[in-house]
């Protein structure tokens, strides 16, 4: 049965006030909760890393985590889908963005729906959402988004909203696939070319050949069929 409110957590693991990590955080959940299907409420919390980061390093140490970080811990575990957020320090994610991760049980996110995100100073970093962050949420059995988004200092300018595979673009793509799978619905996967259908050829021909016109010699076409050489030698001219 399905709940009435929806619970979408993001965290953002930016270490200033303001900041583009939370910028962004907070743009990707309103691409997601105004992208979900009418008639379900979703209850949206932000987790600021920023906020935690004693406690998390108290926590590091001697296993006990203050009651902040608990709640904030049960909230991401506890969430329907996670928006995720961390600058790039170093060609990787954050040390505070990881080490809030840490805390979490390996299995606490089996299945939940992720979409991951980054902002940096240049868009020679997006690689950390394929090369960092989806090995870390794969090794929590979490279901990263097929969409990741990266900020660049330069996407935040007054020209990046003009062109579709701009910021913006990507933020509602994204926000589309994360509200889908929130409302375990489809909505958000978009449907691909249709694949025409498949002509089966008579034995002995091959495909996309006319008669007994010899067609072009392919190992596959060809594997069950005996072909005297004369053909196979007229095929390869």
């Amino acid at each position: 049965m399905e709940r009435d409110t929806l619970k979408l957590v993001a965290v953002s693991a930016g270490l200033s006030k303001p900041s583009s990590t939370r910028m962004l955080a907070d743009r990707l959940t309103e691409a997601t909760h105004s992208a979900v299907p009418e008639g379900r409420s979703v209850d949206v919390r932000v987790v600021e890393l920023r906020d935690l980061a004693v406690d998390i390093a108290n926590n590091l140490v001697t296993g006990f985590p203050a009651a902040p970080l608990r709640e904030a811990l049960d909230a991401v575990t506890g969430a329907d889908a996670l928006i995720v957020v961390t600058p790039v320090f170093a060609g990787s994610y954050s040390g505070l963005f990881k080490s809030f991760f840490d805390l979490v049980e390996p299995d606490a996110l089996g299945g939940t729906p992720v979409l991951l995100a980054a902002t940096g100073g240049t868009a020679r970093h997006s690689l950390v959402l394929d090369h960092a962050l989806r090995p870390l949420f794969a090794y929590l059995h979490a279901l990263t988004l097929p969409t990741g988004v990266f900020a660049a200092t330069d996407d935040w300018g007054s020209g990046a909203d003009t062109h579709a595979g701009g910021l913006p673009a990507r933020i509602e793509r994204a926000g589309r696939e994360l509200a889908g799978l929130l409302a375990g619905s489809l909505a958000g996967r978009s449907a691909g070319p249709s694949a025409g259908p498949i002509t089966e050829q008579p034995a002995g021909q091959a495909a996309g050949s006319p008669g007994n016109t010899p067609g072009p010699f392919t190992p596959e076409a060809d594997a069950d069929e005996v072909v005297p050489f004369e053909q196979l030698l007229a095929r390869l001219a």
